[in-house]
């Protein structure tokens, strides 16, 4: 296909392509299908989306063409493939300039570039990353970010492949170039950090946008560019740091207010910080060992003390909750039945552990995820109330542990009572205690702390199973709260129902069934059947 002649007509193509009319846009989409095999498409395809004057969603059309053919005529063995000839002249024109105007259109050659890179990158391709490397220094504010956004897609794609020759070359990518990255970040998010506190909201809203890119391109090298990352003295800086820079930008948060246009783009960026942390622990478990004890007390300060109120939001607070479970729950730290068969990083990181989570953290940690965090929000009351099936499936669906408040409290809890259950259970239970006899109706909030507390031996069911006569407890306590018939007692009654359902099959005498049944015929008479 010659370039001079062609372009006119692909263009013109192309344009009937983006139609909204089916008469002119299935032509345009067949005659498009039968040019992909064509010696020469592609590079057309370069020159009309490179090409800033015209229409932007014939640019946009003429990246997708060019990323759907990379997938079906890159590679050498595919039928029809393209040239080495003509692979080194896209290759070349892609990398030419990062001055790309349009946001979308920009995304799409980021991926673009990243998956020719997957294919070529180093040994056909090795000009890439030294170029992305000298953009991302340009001052020019687009250039700068265009490069910066292909060099975090490069290198997310580059960090995917698995098998064991491209893992060596990305920890060989990985080592010459972790260095430039930190310094990277470090200065975007010092710039960021100095013009928020200036008050400059549009210079520091582009600077967050390159700490933000930079901190992904960061987390990417740093969890799967090393093997052993612990030894390197850099990579350990930089997972020391971070904690460093959570507490900065959490306190950013806490002053620019909700209103700030940085806000939803800083608390991505506080995310991701978690994410970094948590990416890690699940890679190099062992690796981790040395942020253990600051990982804790981060957490566990930032959402079970003083410390967090008027800075956390929920997002960062569920996160916070994932750290901890994924260090409590981890089986590279617990110890063998015999501790001498363990390794020796085992016991240093249960070591670590076992000094952190003493009487008084648990018992704190306990009570304020029983008493705060368990306890119905007006919100969760009114959903359980007009949409009950609804309230339930957002409570227990899925993965909803990892991103929704409730349900990672209480996978938490779970985790901690049942590694920690004989230090937890005497703080339950004295919780239990303190609520014999029917509640005061007129106190919501003591009708809300009952809630929480059985909710909380609901889920303890069978670490509990040795310590709580249920039966009795049924018969003093749980059947005469079913039978309290105030509207405002539905709560309870909901709970009591649900928590008798989580024990029947852990321990209940079949000889109190009877009494059971008839106290739930009583309750299928009120509305409240669901």
């Amino acid at each position: 296909m010659d370039l001079n002649s062609a372009s006119t007509v692909v263009l013109q193509v192309l344009t009937q392509a983006t139609s909204q009319d089916s008469a002119v846009l299935k032509p345009a989409e067949e005659q498009l299908k039968q040019w992909e095999i064509q010696p020469g498409f592609y590079s057309v395809l370069l020159n009309i989306f490179t090409n800033h004057t015209l229409d932007v969603n014939v640019r946009w059309l003429a990246v997708l063409y060019f990323k759907n053919g990379i997938d079906r005529y890159w590679r050498r063995v595919a039928p029809h493939a393209l040239s080495e000839e003509e692979k080194s002249t896209l290759r070349a024109g892609l990398i030419t300039n990062f001055n790309e105007p349009v946001n979308q259109v920009t995304t799409q050659i980021s991926v673009l570039i990243a998956k020719v890179a997957r294919l070529d990158c180093p040994r056909q391709w090795p000009e890439l990353i030294p170029t992305l490397l000298e953009s991302v220094k340009i001052q020019d504010d687009l250039r700068q970010h265009r490069a910066l956004l292909t060099f975090y897609h490069v290198t997310k794609t580059l960090a995917s492949k698995r098998l064991a020759a491209d893992r060596k070359l990305f920890y060989d990518l990985a080592s010459g170039i972790y260095s430039f990255a930190c310094s990277l970040w470090n200065h975007h998010t010092d710039t960021f950090l100095q013009q928020i506190f200036t008050g400059d909201e549009a210079a520091a809203t582009n600077s967050l946008e390159r700490t933000l890119l930079s901190l992904k391109v960061l987390r990417k090298l740093t969890v799967h560019g090393f093997v052993e990352p612990h030894r390197n003295v850099e990579v350990m800086g930089f997972l020391h740091a971070v904690f460093e820079r959570l507490k900065q930008f959490l306190e950013c948060s806490r002053s620019i207010g909700t209103e700030n246009v940085c806000r939803d783009r800083l608390e991505k960026t506080i995310i991701l910080f978690t994410k970094v942390l948590l990416d890690f622990l699940d890679q190099h478990p062992f690796s981790f060992t040395p942020l253990i004890q600051r990982s804790l007390e981060f957490a566990v300060s930032y959402v079970f003390t003083e410390a967090g109120e008027g800075v956390t939001f929920e997002r960062f607070i569920v996160q916070c909750m994932n750290l901890i479970k994924m260090i409590v729950k981890n089986y590279a730290y617990k110890p063998s039945k015999r501790f001498e068969d363990s390794s020796p990083e085992t016991l240093e990181a249960h070591k670590i552990k076992t000094s952190f989570f003493t009487y008084p953290t648990l018992m704190e940690i306990c009570r304020r995820l029983v008493s705060h965090y368990f306890l119905l929000t007006e919100e969760e009351l009114t959903m359980w109330e007009e949409d009950p099936e609804g309230f339930t499936v957002e409570e227990t669906g899925g993965d909803s542990w990892k991103y929704s408040l409730r349900p990672c409290t209480e996978v938490l809890f779970i985790d901690i009572f049942h590694e920690y259950n004989q230090t937890l259970t005497p703080v339950l239970l004295e919780m239990v205690h303190s609520l014999q006899g029917p509640t005061n109706v007129e106190d919501t909030n003591a009708l809300l702390i009952k809630d929480a507390v059985y909710n909380a031996v609901g889920l303890a069911a069978y670490e509990l199973f040795d310590s709580v006569d249920f039966d009795q407890w049924f018969k003093n306590q749980l059947l005469a709260e079913l039978q309290v018939s105030h509207n405002r007692y539905k709560p309870i009654r909901r709970r009591v129902i649900w928590l008798i359902g989580q024990w029947i099959s852990v321990k209940f005498k079949s000889d109190l069934r009877p009494m059971l049944y008839e106290a739930i015929r009583n309750l299928l008479q009120d509305q409240d059947l669901v």
